[in-house]
């Protein structure tokens, strides 16, 4: 997606088993109440999308979406529009499931915090959901540290912190992310003094209840935690398990348990062994690497917390030699950037091969339907002409 901005998650196609949602079927027709796995309610009201909001140009699509600037009519205050094809059938293969993305929403309206991409508004038909969102216009975190000359440790903490400070928000709301990694970490601006870090892309978030076990195979093999793949109870421990990941990465451009390929990704992640090779960390500070000691534990209760995390003596020194080891420490850039060409690298290549399957998949499908007869599901059809959909309108619950 394009950096002049983002707004992630929905259009992407998160895998995580849903939890269910219900429409209420006694509310008049121009007022709908859903009600969502994660115990919030959203309002539904008559309206059209583009008789409140302005549609401008096209930031970036994913698989089942498309994201556009837009401008409130009203305020002049912009936002990015997430148009998401959602399925008007259980047996159709287009759009996501339309529980999916409530869920997903439900989350989102839960959270308001100054570090985590904000829902505004939401619209519905039966073919497509809007959500407005927060503009974010800054580009990857990563993309942004790749392109300075040099940083050092106490300036990497800055960024660090405020992506703590997100995730602790949401652990206090019991809501885990499940897929922490640098491309879900964004900057709302950056051609600012201090740019701002936003977490985001809830596709794969959960609310976590007492007393629930929730597991999961989901998420991006470098940064899931062993739990994830032996298919155990999933915690807020399992987010801090890729925090510790992703700040090894940022110190030393090395991933600490990347294979050849996933599988064996996979298998160094279960195993758990990994070591700080002094060539890619001899600028590292000693607190720096027990910070990161103390995230990538085998065992999820023995991880700090994120609010601990907050406290460590490398986030938030005790005295001013602490604060000097870290002035005098830097993250190796000359790997960092060769660590995010590749990545970047990947995600393209892995861009590509998945437009090649679905095109594979829709020749195939279009072969097979020759000899069936046609079925009643309208949503594996184009739809007609006709006058535009009516949108229902939801404005942000006020229990975020």
């Amino acid at each position: 997606m394009a950096e002049g901005g983002r707004a992630g998650g929905l259009a992407g196609g998160g895998t995580s088993l849903p939890t269910g949602a219900a429409e209420g079927s006694s509310c008049p027709e121009d007022v709908k109440a859903l009600v969502t796995g994660t115990d919030a309610m959203a309002m539904f009201k008559a309206g059209n999308v583009e008789e409140l909001y302005e549609l401008l140009e096209t930031l970036g699509s994913g698989h089942f979406g498309v994201v556009k600037r837009c401008r409130e009519r009203g305020t002049g205050a912009f936002y990015a529009a997430k148009f998401v094809k959602t399925r008007k059938c259980r047996g159709s293969l287009r759009g996501l499931g339309r529980e999916q993305v409530e869920r997903e929403v439900g989350i989102l309206q839960q959270l308001e915090h100054p570090n985590i991409m904000r829902l505004y508004d939401l619209f519905a038909s039966k073919a497509e959901m809007v959500l407005v969102l927060e503009l974010i216009c800054g580009g990857e975190l990563f993309d942004f540290i790749a392109a300075k000359e040099m940083l050092t440790e106490a300036e990497a903490i800055e960024f660090l912190e405020q992506i703590l400070c997100g995730v602790a928000y949401m652990h206090s709301r019991h809501i885990a992310h499940f897929d922490l990694k640098p491309e879900n970490i964004m900057l709302l601006e950056k051609d600012v003094p201090n740019p701002k870090i936003k977490i985001i892309d809830f596709g794969l978030a959960q609310k976590l209840e007492d007393g629930t076990t929730f597991k999961s195979l989901c998420g991006t093999p470098q940064y899931i935690a062993p739990e994830v793949i032996n298919y155990e109870p999933l915690s807020s421990a399992t987010d801090m398990w890729s925090i510790g990941v992703i700040t090894y990465i940022l110190l030393s451009g090395m991933s600490p348990f990347q294979g050849e390929t996933d599988a064996e990704t996979l298998t160094n992640v279960v195993a758990g062994s990994y070591e700080f090779e002094n060539k890619y960390f001899s600028q590292t500070s000693e607190m720096a690497k027990d910070f990161i000691s103390q995230l990538l534990v085998k065992e999820p209760g023995d991880r700090m917390t994120a609010a601990e995390c907050l406290v460590h003596p490398w986030i938030k020194p005790l005295n001013r030699k602490q604060v000097a080891n870290r002035s005098r420490s830097s993250i190796n850039m000359k790997n960092f950037r060769k660590f995010n060409a590749r990545r970047k690298w990947k995600l393209s290549y892995n861009m590509v091969s998945a437009c090649n399957r679905l095109c594979r998949m829709r020749l195939l499908c279009n072969q097979s339907k020759a000899d069936e007869p046609l079925r009643s599901c309208e949503s594996d059809q184009e739809d007609e002409p006709t006058c535009p959909v009516t949108l229902l309108r939801r404005r942000r619950s006020s229990c975020s």
